[in-house]
This record gives C-alpha cells, sequence and structure tokens, in this order.
C-alpha cells in the first residue's frame, strides 16, 4: 500500500483506562504501514453500535474530518463485522480498514521468506472471505429469490465467483504450508536429537528480540552473515530466525527469534504463523524480552502469556528479561539481576553475561543426573555429552569411559543403554 493520509477512529468503552495507549499503538500500525496519520475522532460509548461500530452522528463527524484532513482512508481501532464493514464503506465512499486488516497489511508488506508470505495470504483470504459483500458495494443488486447465478445480479454473481476463488486458494494454500510444516518438524527434530538446548526469545513486537540476538551473535559468533533484520519497528521481522550461541565457558545453545505479539492479534495469524510459533512451543526455555521503557510493559506481559496459552506453550519455564533498562535506570547499576530477572541493554550489550549464566542456570534446573558408560569406539556421544551436558566425573575404564553426567531428559533418554545409574 503507497503511503496515504489517515483518519483514526477510536471507542472508548466504559472509560477504559488504557484506551489513550491502544489508539497511540493505532498510529504507531499505521505508521508501520507507510501512512500518514492526519486525524483522529473519538467516541465515548458504553456499548458499541452493531450497525455502524459508532452512532449516525459520529459517522457524519467521521465524514467530515475525513474531509478537511484529506484522508483517503479510515482506519478503525478494534475489529469490523462483515455488516459494520459494509455499512461503513457505504456511509463514509471512503476506504475502511480496522486493526485486523491493517496488521494483515503489515504482515503481507514485511514478508521475506516463501512460507511467511503463504502464511500471512491465507490469513488474509481467510479474514476477506466473510467480508466480500462490503467489498463490492459499488457494484448493482437485483433479485435471486431462487438462489441460482442465473438470477442473481452483477454484485451477487461476483462475489459468489470471488468466494469459490479465495476457498479454493485457501485450501492450495494449506497444502504448501503443510509441506513447509513436515520441513520445519524434519529440521526441529533433527535440533532436538541434538542435544543442544533450545532457547526461544519471545515477547510484545519491538521490545528488541532481534536486537538481543544481534548482540549474542556480534558477541559469541562474531559471524555478520548470521545476523537479522532489526529496526524501531512495529513487525520488523516476521520470520522465525535459529542461531547456535557458543558463549565461551558456558554450553552451548539453539537461540530462535519468534514473531513479536501485540494486543488483539488477528486470530487468523496465530493460526497461519502457528507453525512458526511452535518454536516457541518445543522450546526448553523462553525468555521473555520485555521493553522497561514503556509504560505498559506490564500489560504487554499479559498479552505474551495469553498469546502463549494460545500456541500451547504456556508450561514452558519463563525468563523475564527488562531490555531498554538503561533508559530507566542508572546505567551504572547495570545488569541487575532481581527475583530471577534480568536488567540490561541489548542495544548496549550491558548485561549478556549474566544472561548467559542465567540462561545456563535455567535449563540446568531441570537436568537429571546419573552414571553412564560409553564404549571407547562410541567416543562421539562422550564428545556430545561434554559438550551439550555438564560432565562432573569421569574414570577411564577397561571397558570404556564412566561418566557421572548432569544432562537434559532428551540426552538421558537418547543414550539410555549406556545408563548405570542415576541420582
Amino acid at each position: 500500500m503507497q503511503e496515504n493520509n489517515v483518519l483514526l477512529v477510536g471507542v472508548n468503552l466504559n472509560n477504559n483506562k488504557d484506551f489513550d495507549h491502544s489508539m497511540l499503538e493505532l498510529k504507531s500500525l499505521a505508521e508501520a504501514c507507510d501512512m500518514k496519520v492526519t486525524g483522529m475522532v473519538i467516541q465515548n460509548l458504553q456499548a458499541i453500535y452493531q450497525s455502524l461500530y459508532i452512532g449516525s452522528g459520529k459517522v457524519e463527524e467521521v465524514k467530515e474530518a475525513a474531509r478537511l484532513s484529506e484522508a483517503e482512508t479510515v482506519i478503525f481501532d478494534n475489529a469490523l463485522s462483515p455488516t459494520q464493514l459494509r455499512n461503513l464503506t457505504k456511509e463514509l465512499d471512503l476506504e475502511v480498514l480496522d486493526r485486523t486488516s491493517l496488521i494483515l497489511e503489515i504482515f503481507s508488506n514485511r514478508a521475506q521468506t516463501r512460507e511467511a508470505k503463504l502464511q500471512v495470504e491465507s490469513a488474509r483470504l481467510q479474514y476477506m472471505l466473510p467480508r466480500l459483500s462490503g467489498m463490492r458495494t459499488n457494484l448493482g443488486r437485483q433479485g435471486g429469490g431462487s438462489g441460482r447465478m442465473s438470477n442473481k445480479g452483477a454484485g451477487e454473481k461476483k462475489i459468489e465467483l470471488d468466494r469459490r476463488r479465495i476457498e479454493n486458494r485457501i485450501s492450495e494454500l494449506q497444502d504448501e504450508l503443510e509441506e513447509i510444516t513436515k520441513e520445519r518438524e524434519t529440521q526441529r527434530k533433527q535440533r532436538i536429537k541434538s542435544g543442544i538446548p533450545r532457547v526461544a526469545l519471545v515477547g510484545y513486537t519491538n521490545s528488541g528480540k532481534s536486537t538481543l540476538l544481534n548482540a549474542m551473535l556480534d558477541t559469541y559468533v562474531k559471524d555478520d552473515t548470521k545476523t537479522v533484520l532489526e529496526k524501531d519497528m512495529l513487525f520488523a521481522t516476521l520470520d522465525t530466525t535459529v542461531r547456535k550461541i557458543t558463549p565461551k565457558n558456558h554450553k552451548p545453545f539453539l537461540l530462535s527469534d519468534t514473531v513479536g505479539f501485540i494486543d488483539q492479534l488477528p486470530h487468523n495469524l496465530i493460526k497461519a504463523f502457528r507453525s512458526t510459533l511452535e518454536e516457541a512451543k518445543y522450546a526448553d526455555l523462553l525468555v521473555e524480552v520485555i521493553d522497561f521503557s514503556d509504560e505498559h510493559f506490564k500489560e504487554h506481559i499479559k498479552v505474551t502469556q495469553d498469546t502463549l496459552q494460545e500456541i500451547e506453550a504456556g508450561d514452558i519455564p519463563i525468563l523475564y528479561v527488562y531490555n531498554k533498562a538503561d533508559l530507566m535506570m542508572d546505567e551504572k547499576d547495570l545488569p541487575t539481576i532481581k527475583d530471577g530477572k534480568v536488567y540490561l541493554s541489548a542495544k548496549k550489550k550491558i548485561g549478556l553475561e549474566e544472561l548467559i549464566t542465567m540462561i545456563e542456570k535455567v535449563l540446568m534446573q531441570n537436568h537429571i543426573l546419573c552414571e553412564m558408560l560409553i564404549p571407547y569406539n562410541e567416543g562421539g556421544i562422550l564428545a556430545e555429552l561434554q559438550e551439550n551436558a555438564e560432565i562432573r566425573e569421569i574414570e577411564y575404564l577397561e571397558t570404556g569411559s564412566r561418566i557421572i553426567v548432569n544432562c537434559r531428559q532428551a540426552q538421558y533418554d537418547k543414550y539410555a543403554v549406556y545408563r548405570i545409574s542415576e541420582g
């Protein structure tokens, strides 16, 4: 979508204390979509109007505000029903978007990989399907009581044809995404089989997840080709990235950067990105990155928790990282670790070593202490355990290497045949 002037419309229901923040976020979403916000209209209501979302008098006010601000598009702060979208488009005679369609537009513009593009297209089509009539208000309608296509008006014929095309395309996309999901699952199984712990960065959009990933890569990997896009905007990155972090004097781990969450993230998008978000579901540890400088960070934590529950990742251990703490605290007091939470600055690379130590500490809490006897002809197994587990004792016997090892459940199960005892 090319840059254009937009008017924002918000409904403050029952004096919602978070309303102003929600409208500021809507403005940021519009700007992230290369739109210029030229005005804003607010209405305080006890309940929304079923037919127009806002009152008929307020619709006239919106129409006039759009004319004065030369707005070409009107964006509403919440999801509009198909009926509301149809009626508002007719009344305003302008392009009408809601929060959901705006987020879908951003995702569409930002998608880079084939998987992300397919996921976004699927979500957009599922959103469009029940709203086709609202997108065809300029086409005529006429009788057609029998329900036969030949008796339908031009508009209804076009809608029916569009509906069939969209349904067919959604089916095609689902088939393609299933193939990609199988490939992702194969890659995931290989990572699980490797025995290397899996850590996933999660959190609200623009909290600094990609900045933290790049800081770790620059500090511990030294490979510029592994970095990801980082930008001060909502949904700068959509694609899940997995990188191996190899900090000196610490155990290596796989770190994944997932798509950011946001309040009222469209359900179709969560469904479409489920396979991508499952990198979090299958992690051994979630590192929730929180923008400590945002006064609404507590609400962001709640949104993240709700989204994690929706993708069935709510029971995975979480380490809370309060990023951008240099904007809220004296820098000389950083990093700070309090109540198991890490306060740091990813941008300034303050607190990375402390975070690595905390990650390792939490990961080790879920380990199992056992005794194994590794035959000398299985040197690769011993090497893998030395790299990815904690070997507390080693003794070289005639039959092989006897070790006391603190290992993950996956390694414990994988090398069960070599176990002598445990505990």
